[in-house]
């Protein structure tokens, strides 16, 4: 049986990061956000985004992957909220292939995710997720975070104004 591996990115990852990234957003915000928008939604923006997070580190980007073919990533680093102290990290990002929702991925994603955090020092993590999305929120609480009462915000995409909320946890 073959197990689901966790590695850093490489520039040559950034197409398929992009790739699954769009078909994630494309599916998973599918009542979330407006049509027109997912379908605007660009692998080769995406693309360059990710090449330029990849090469700058900036979030630290991993990607699973079982026999060299990539099933999702994480991007995750310092948070980027104000106030927030030195040891709070975040994960800026987290997509699985649609194709292997339900199998693993998202785990073995989560757990390098920490592992990577805890090397950075972070005591706590961070991470904001669309209010209506129900698959990351039970996913997210699953793996041990709790929503930030008083911490939900509404942002703008494509349009639409999209409520988020913030989950935290510790990792001590």
């Amino acid at each position: 049986m073959s197990v689901i591996q966790v590695r850093p990115a490489t520039l040559r990852d950034a197409k398929a990061i992009a790739e699954i990234h769009v078909a994630a957003s494309q599916d998973a915000y599918k009542a979330l956000l407006p049509a027109a928008a997912l379908d605007a939604m660009s692998v080769q923006k995406r693309q360059a985004f990710w090449r330029e997070a990849i090469d700058l580190c900036e979030p630290q980007v991993i990607v699973a992957h079982l026999d060299n073919k990539i099933m999702g990533f994480a991007g995750f680093d310092r948070s980027r909220d104000k106030g927030t102290p030195a040891t709070t990290g975040e994960v800026w990002a987290m997509f699985a292939d649609p194709v292997h929702w339900d199998k693993g991925v998202g785990l073995a994603l989560w757990d390098a995710t920490r592992d990577g955090l805890q090397e950075e020092g972070c005591t706590k993590a961070t991470l904001w997720c669309y209010l209506r999305n129900e698959r990351a929120l039970r996913f997210f609480e699953l793996a041990g975070f709790k929503r930030e009462l008083g911490s939900a915000r509404t942002t703008e995409v494509g349009g639409a104004r999209v409520e988020e909320i913030r989950l935290h946890r510790s990792l001590v």
